[in-house]
């Protein structure tokens, strides 16, 4: 991973506790605006997933091909994938590579700007994986990611995408804006059998009591706010999940239909003496 060594440790901590409520997105959206020209933010990891790249090559009777082969009619067109908080848009690359529709969503227009750039410098590097497959086209957006005028904004409504990736998304926000993120995700995912959520969980370890971001994201946390969109999920003042064995998920609850750890990934997903990887992932589709 690539970052800037001038940054003091609990720059990002120190920064973002200065934003609360409504003003925390503006809290990220200063970042961008401050950032230097050659400056990496603290979050950018200066590449694509390898875990995301694997689960597109090694988990495709699961997340299906590029195209919606699943529904007969539609079996020409492409899928849709999202980026929530894309940042610089590796990974939006790498799904565009592999035949996706890809659409990088972030708040900061410098962040979207960036992006930009960043594309036209590596479309080399992100060419078509497959000739018979091609390569999907990007799209970056500037928008609130709980709000609807980004969609409005691509000629799209809820229910649009087949692909959602989501990571340092959910660790970002913090803990109350849980509940509204499971939903988000929920109206926005296409039904099944195509819609699939991946997520990258991270950090999995870290201690709850420690500030954020990033907040500590076991993968429980995920299960209990997948499986409760919308629904308040209780934490404890130690910052860990008060989990009641008789909740049962609600009307509008994912399903993980496969969790694991991956083979691949990033290095500060790993433990630092071992080199165990502690990031786990998982796939979530729609109840129906």
């Amino acid at each position: 991973m690539t970052r800037n060594s001038n940054l003091p440790p609990n720059f990002l901590s120190d920064h973002m506790a200065k934003f609360s409520g409504e003003a925390y997105i503006e809290g990220w959206a200063g970042l961008w605006n401050n950032k230097g020209e050659d400056e990496r933010l603290p979050w950018d990891r200066g590449c694509h997933s390898a875990a995301l790249e694997d689960v597109l090559q090694e988990k495709k009777e699961l997340v299906g091909e590029a195209f919606l082969t699943e529904v007969p009619h539609k079996s020409n067109c492409r899928k849709r994938a999202l980026v929530p908080g894309c940042g610089t848009g590796y990974d939006v690359l790498l799904l565009a590579s592999f035949g996706y529709d890809t659409y990088g969503l972030d708040y900061s227009h410098v962040a979207i700007e960036t992006a930009k750039k960043e594309a036209a410098k590596n479309a080399d590097q992100y060419a078509m994986r497959d000739p018979g497959v091609g390569r999907g086209k990007v799209v970056f957006v500037q928008g609130d990611f709980f709000k609807d005028e980004w969609l409005e904004k691509l000629g799209l409504g809820q229910n649009s995408f087949d692909l959602i990736y989501d990571y340092t998304f959910f660790c970002a926000l913090q803990p109350y804006l849980r509940p509204a993120w499971a939903l988000r995700h929920r109206q926005l995912l296409t039904p099944p059998p195509v819609g699939n959520l991946i997520c990258l969980e991270w950090p999995t370890t870290k201690d709850p009591t420690l500030r954020g971001p990033p907040y500590a994201a076991p993968s429980h946390a995920y299960l209990e706010h997948l499986t409760h969109p919308g629904e308040e999920t209780r934490y404890q003042c130690d910052g860990k999940i008060e989990i009641d064995p008789s909740r049962k998920p609600n009307d509008m609850a994912l399903e993980r239909v496969l969790h694991w750890k991956p083979g691949r990934t990033y290095e500060i997903g790993k433990d630092g003496k071992t080199g165990e990887v502690l990031d786990r992932l998982s796939i979530w589709r729609r109840r129906n």
